[in-house]
């Protein structure tokens, strides 16, 4: 019997093992943990390509995409569409947000640029002078009453968008103007990319030529500003490139670590999260041959790789460090979020752009919206200081009867009334109201028998006092001589009168009396004022 022979009750049998390999103690960099952190999320297909990513300026900064007709803006919260706006006739391209995020604009292959309200999702303004497709629309960083474009008629144009007119022709390009951005340090300069191999950089305050033109050596797939404001990226072929704008020009570095067309450019920035990181701006790349890359210019490193699944045509990323898209040519939309340990803000650089990003260690704050009652209190405790001005709202009046009477022209209704509450004082500026509208006689004639007693009731009562007098003593004499008919005819009315004109004799005699005793003071106080 064989040793091994497992049939033997004596030989134990065992499972074999595989054996371990040993696990390798290097750790990931911390920069690439970084961009390994933005998680994609549910990925989005859209129609078509997508020709366009961009994010808006302003918080929660939502993004928006361009892809067949339609541009269609995303939450950058959740990831997935917010709205949608299908104005064009003809495929969308070149989505830009302005500086506050109010207004989009997006060129077409119509020829035609579209500027839209962002909440309404209305087109605000159409400007048609480029002759062919637009591929390249952007606002200024901080300007926002000027846009830029560029299109296949190879024209670079300046707007001015709250006319609706075209400012200047900037002409200098021979083929295809593809692409373009907007200088950090000046609203006024901006660089455009075409496919004659040139970049140009442009200022509309100097003349209506190019300051600068430098030859990327293939045509032009996109061009962006770096946040200094002195160096520009261009992408054209598999090859970026980093030129030294003030230095006339110079070519500093050639990256070529694509192996197909670069078709777009981003910077982005990282967070502060860790401390080993000396320059936080980096260069995205994305590339026909699926790869998203990551320089770092500073270094003259690429940092981080990343293949996807198709041919990419867009990238963005948001300004607080949280979101980054990337878009396909077959509208396959790759959204990564990072978790922040802490609040996000961006700092403004001297020229108002975003420069920046510092992490907050407190927590975020939570939304307040109108639903909540911490909402409406909110500022109640807070203590006026010096420059302050406090403004208080009017109390709304609340109108007695009479008064509401009178503004629905019930003139009569409106004397009963005020007669009714026995306020003499509203009872006098209900009157001289209806004499101020000529209706005072009308609504006299109008009175019932006895609303007509409640008038002579009121007349008797106050005639003489002498606030009043001196317009119910003449209202007294036209009521006795309209209504003279009725008084005789009514034993109450009688009574009323009887009673005034004892009130009338009266009031003549002490008239008399005081005259009588005005007479003998006159002539002693002459006598007095002569000694």
């Amino acid at each position: 019997m064989a040793i091994n022979d497992p049939s033997d009750p004596i030989v134990k049998t065992f499972a074999v093992k595989p054996k371990l390999k040993p696990t390798s103690t290097k750790s990931s960099p911390p920069e690439t943990k970084y961009w390994e952190s933005f998680r994609p999320k549910e990925t989005q297909t859209l129609v078509s390509s997508i020709t366009s990513l961009a994010f808006s300026p302003s918080h929660p900064h939502h993004f928006a995409a361009t892809h067949s007709a339609t541009v269609t803006i995303f939450s950058s919260q959740t990831l997935q569409p917010k709205s949608t706006i299908k104005d064009f006739k003809d495929v969308a391209t070149s989505a830009s947000f302005r500086s506050d995020g109010q207004l989009l604009a997006a060129g077409s292959h119509s020829g035609s640029i579209q500027v839209f309200d962002v909440k309404k999702r209305v087109a605000l303004r159409t400007l048609r002078e480029h002759t062919r497709p637009v591929h390249f629309v952007g606002y200024p960083r901080v300007d926002k009453l000027h846009l830029l474009s560029g299109g296949d008629d190879a024209v670079v144009k300046y707007w001015d968008i709250v006319k609706g007119v075209k400012e200047y022709d900037l002409i200098g390009h021979k083929d295809y103007v593809r692409c373009g951005d907007g200088s950090p340090a000046s609203d006024d300069m901006f660089v455009t990319g075409s496919y004659d191999h040139t970049v140009r950089v442009w200022d509309v305050r100097v003349n209506k030529g190019s300051m600068l033109t430098v030859n990327h050596g293939a045509p032009v797939e996109d061009v962006i500003y770096l946040p200094s404001g002195g160096l520009i990226a261009t992408a054209g072929g598999s090859v970026v490139k980093i030129w030294d704008v003030i230095g006339g020009g110079k070519l500093l570095y050639s990256m070529e670590k694509h192996n197909k067309t670069v078709t777009s450019l981003c910077v982005g920035r990282i967070g502060t999260d860790s401390p080993n990181f000396t320059d936080q701006s980096r260069i995205l790349s994305v590339s026909l041959d699926g790869y998203l890359k990551v320089f770092d210019y500073s270094t003259l490193k690429v940092t981080f790789s990343k293949r996807y699944p198709a041919a990419l045509t867009s990238v963005a990323f948001s300004p607080d460090c949280s979101t980054r898209v990337v878009g396909s040519a077959n509208g396959v939309l790759f959204a990564g979020k990072r978790k922040t340990v802490g609040k996000v803000e961006p700092v403004k650089g001297e020229w108002g752009n975003y420069i920046g990003f510092g992490a907050v260690d407190e927590p975020e704050k939570r939304v307040l919206r109108p639903s909540y009652f911490r909402y409406f209190s909110r500022g109640q405790s807070e203590k006026p200081s010096k420059g302050d001005y406090l403004i208080m709202r009017p109390k709304r009046v609340k109108l007695a009867e009479h008064d509401k009477l009178l503004k629905k022209f019930h003139h009569k209704e409106a004397l009963v009334s005020a007669l009714q509450a026995k306020n003499p004082e509203n009872v006098v500026a209900v009157i001289e109201e209806l004499v101020s509208r000529k209706k005072l006689m009308k609504c006299v004639l109008n009175l019932g028998t006895d609303e007509l007693g409640l008038l002579l009731g009121f007349l008797h009562k106050y005639c003489t006092v002498p606030r009043y007098a001196g317009v119910l003593i003449v209202l007294a004499k036209k009521v006795v001589e309209y209504r003279v008919d009725d008084i005789n005819g009514s034993d109450e009315l009688k009574v009323y009168v009887r009673y005034l004109k004892r009130l009338v004799v009266e009031e003549i005699r002490i008239q008399e009396s005081l005259q009588e005793i005005q007479g003998m003071i006159s002539p002693l106080l002459k006598i007095a004022g002569r000694r």
